[in-house]
């Protein structure tokens, strides 16, 4: 269902946009850069989060890491990932197929500024084998984003094994 919600939204919304399928799964950054042939940071992930009674979705580069402290001053709290049940349930897709389309709850949509780093991003489309290719900003006007700053992108990420990353 989850991925006819993602067809049927933006036909009305966003006719132009193609729908890619993959015949090997896309669950992972890693999967669907390879699938789709681009790099993981233009893989735009889309999160579950919880913040108080809040639910909302932040998507962010693939390769970025939501950085606790930018979280809190952004939404006023900690946040959490949703379990599976609960992604299904308020988002209508499954895990590795979350994205800001064709929802089954109005959810808040915030788009991470790691994403500005690329004029074209990945999305997935609603299924773990499909994904559309959209200007960045456009993902953020058709979905009605707010930009924030929650991430880490890689270049600012610490390296495994450094004092820094303990």
């Amino acid at each position: 269902m989850s991925l006819e919600s993602v067809r049927a939204d933006l036909a009305r919304r966003a006719p132009d946009l193609a729908i890619l399928e993959s015949p090997t799964p896309t669950m992972t950054v890693a999967q669907a850069a390879a699938a789709f042939g681009v790099e993981p940071g233009q893989i735009a992930k889309t999160l579950s989060l919880r913040v108080g009674e809040r639910v909302l979705l932040l998507v962010a580069r693939g390769d970025a890491r939501l950085d606790n402290a930018k979280v809190r001053a952004a939404f006023g709290g900690k946040a959490s990932m949703l379990g599976a049940e609960d992604v299904v349930r308020v988002t209508g897709h499954p895990v590795g197929g979350v994205c800001p389309f064709g929802l089954a709850t109005d959810l808040p949509v915030y788009c991470d500024v790691s994403l500005q780093a690329f004029d074209e991003v990945v999305p997935a489309a609603g299924s773990t084998h499909s994904a559309v290719r959209i200007a960045t900003e456009r993902l953020a006007a058709l979905t009605g984003a707010r930009w924030v700053d929650c991430c880490r992108p890689p270049e600012a990420q610490p390296v495994p094994g450094s004092p820094s990353a303990v």
